[in-house]
């Protein structure tokens, strides 16, 4: 199982960003969240097997059509315990 945090900068708050993040990840049988942050970019921590995290963070660098995403960072981190995919 791969853990990871990805944070995405751009035009990503007020335009549907975590919702459709949640439904993609939910489509990918991943777990974790995804969260706005003060600074006005998005957090999402995910867990899952390499392909689908990497999916995900694939998924991520463009994000719904209503967003603009200008820059993808994450890192791995330490194992979690989350369940399914929410948005906080």
């Amino acid at each position: 199982m791969r853990y990871m945090q990805a944070r995405i900068t751009g035009h990503v708050q007020g335009v549907g960003f975590r919702q459709a993040t949640v439904q993609r990840a939910r489509e990918l049988g991943v777990v974790g969240y995804a969260r706005n942050r003060d600074d006005g970019s998005v957090e999402v921590g995910v867990a899952g097997s390499d392909e689908q995290v990497i999916a995900l963070v694939e998924w991520l660098k463009t994000g719904p059509p209503a967003s603009r995403v200008d820059h993808v960072a994450s890192e791995a981190i330490a194992p979690q315990s989350w369940s399914d995919f929410q948005v906080r």
